[in-house]
């Protein structure tokens, strides 16, 4: 029969559970909203939920971008490969070479012998469709012969248009019966750091090898490179056999060529090197137009304001380049009346940010073009800007001849020494360390060590030297003129952490050259 009572009580227990329902969807609805509102707190921004399908998908669509990009320009990369003749030691001069090949057959079968050819491998991209290639300079210097060889697998006799030793670029010319894909040079200004780039090329002689990575720095110096090599940096593998081969962006566009490698075993360590598709672009049109680069030449070295050189000379905005060194007087910035100390802040009417800005224009402008310089120049306690016209020269590459260490001039009888607070040890400047030093007629206190310890060590110019080194000669601090180590203690004691240091010092060349100024900039710690 039916029970009345226990269906009444089983109706109350479902309306129970149907308001514990509702209370307990109304607790998690809360609990979420909470959940996202202490999140976009903590991020500092709004969330966005983002698809599942889109956070899936995600690898794949750069996958696809890798392979795209990849389609499109390998197709112009080629293989270079190289032949250096060796050479025979048969052909060493030898005055009893007659005699003895006529008693002796086994050395006249040795001469016989064929050479053994020295072979290399690199890299490159075709920039014309009628057969231009751009690639590394070292990658076919000294070849005999350089062949190319396509994606296609047809191969073809490379010959050298021109070549720039300066930035490592040559154009090389073969003869295709059609024409052949090109790649597209791109901005490499608009690079930026984190941006995803592909390195192709022929590692170890492996055509057309790709790697993945990003722009790990831009605008990357170092001592070792030349002035105008600043390169891009970048973490996509590159070895032996990568130079010359380009650095793509995500739009498929050439925005570098793979140069130089870092390592510490010859092979890739993370860290590699590709000069900016600018650079090479303007090396390659001058070299099809005349064969070779002409670059303005104002005939100075140069040092960058930093903020303590701006400090101590009250510059309200630290930028611009010192003259250290002016090489002729009939150089082009002789024959204009600048001097060593001057400030160049303007060249052709736009503004200088440090010394290695000023190279980059007056080496892109043409010789014997006149172009306006504004410079400051110390008068008195204070600087006087000054404008002029310079007519340009051409730029001629130098060779940088240096004496081994075993033939460092040796020092003389060392003079009472002193340590000051930068940790160097000085001495005043006697007739044996001047004449030692090449520093006759100078006036200063001389450093003869610098102490690994202490920050001064680390202190460097713009080029990335040294700012001290054992030989230098410190003939100013502060605006203040160095004659002795009195001179220089009483100057030191002034003082005090945090304070700006301006030295001019004067660096000892072992290749024979005068000795060169170097502004060495820091601040008291």
């Amino acid at each position: 029969m039916f029970d009345a009572s226990r269906n009444s009580t089983t109706e109350q227990e479902r309306t129970i559970l149907r308001k514990l329902r509702v209370w307990i969807a109304a607790l998690a609805v809360a609990c979420l909203l909470a959940g996202i509102g202490i999140g976009a707190m903590l991020s500092g921004r709004p969330t966005k939920a983002q698809p599942d399908t889109q956070i899936s998908r995600a690898p794949e669509a750069l996958s696809a971008s890798f392979a795209e990009i990849a389609r499109r320009v390998e197709p112009a990369v080629v293989n270079i490969e190289t032949t250096q003749a060796s050479v025979d030691p048969a052909d060493k001069d030898d005055d009893d070479k007659d005699d003895q090949s006529a008693t002796n057959p086994l050395l006249d079968m040795f001469r016989k012998r064929q050479r053994s050819p020295t072979r290399g491998v690199g890299s490159g991209f075709i920039v014309s469709p009628k057969g231009y290639i751009l690639t590394n300079y070292h990658v076919i210097e000294d070849a005999a012969r350089i062949t190319v060889g396509l994606q296609s697998g047809e191969k073809y006799r490379g010959t050298v248009v021109g070549f720039d030793p300066e930035t490592d670029v040559a154009v090389l010319k073969i003869e295709p019966p059609k024409d052949l894909p090109t790649v597209t040079l791109g901005d490499s200004n608009a690079a930026q750091v984190g941006d995803w780039v592909l390195a192709m090329g022929s590692p170890f002689g492996l055509d057309q090898t790709v790697t993945a990575g990003i722009i790990s720095k831009k605008e990357r110096e170092s001592p070792f490179f030349n002035v105008f090599q600043r390169f891009l940096q970048t973490d996509a593998a590159i070895n032996r056999g990568n130079s010359g081969g380009p650095l793509v962006n995500m739009r498929g566009e050439v925005i570098g060529m793979n140069s130089q490698i870092a390592t510490s075993t010859g092979d890739y360590n993370g860290i590699g090197f590709a000069l900016p598709a600018n650079e090479t672009n303007f090396v390659y049109k001058q070299l099809i137009a005349q064969g070779k680069v002409k670059r303005g030449y104002l005939g100075i070295t140069l040092e960058s304001v930093h903020e303590e050189f701006a400090k101590v000379y009250g510059i309200s905005d630290p930028s611009g380049a010192i003259v250290t060194d002016l090489r002729d007087k009939l150089s082009p910035a002789g024959r204009a009346g600048l001097q060593v100390g001057d400030i160049i802040v303007e060249f052709g009417g736009k503004k200088i940010k440090d010394a290695g800005d000023l190279i980059t224009r007056v080496s892109s402008a043409s010789p014997d073009e006149t172009i306006g310089l504004v410079y400051l120049r110390e008068v008195g306690q204070g600087l006087e800007r000054r404008t002029t016209e310079i007519k340009l020269a051409e730029r001629l590459i130098e060779t940088r001849a240096n004496l081994p260490e075993s033939e460092r001039r040796k020092l003389g009888p060392e003079s009472p020494r002193a340590n000051n607070s930068f940790g160097l040890t000085l001495s005043d400047l006697t007739p044996t360390l001047a004449s030692s030093y090449k520093l006759e007629g100078q006036r200063g206190v001389v450093v003869k060590e610098v102490n690994p310890e202490s920050y001064i060590a680390d202190v460097k110019v713009s080029n990335g030297s040294e700012g001290f080194s054992e030989g230098d000669l410190i003939r100013r601090i502060n605006r203040v003129a160095v004659t002795d180590m009195k001179t220089f203690n009483a100057a030191v004691a002034k003082l005090k952490p945090g304070d700006a240091v301006v030295m001019e010092v004067i660096s000892y060349s072992p290749s024979g050259r005068s000795p060169q100024l170097k502004i060495v900039q820091f601040t008291v710690q």
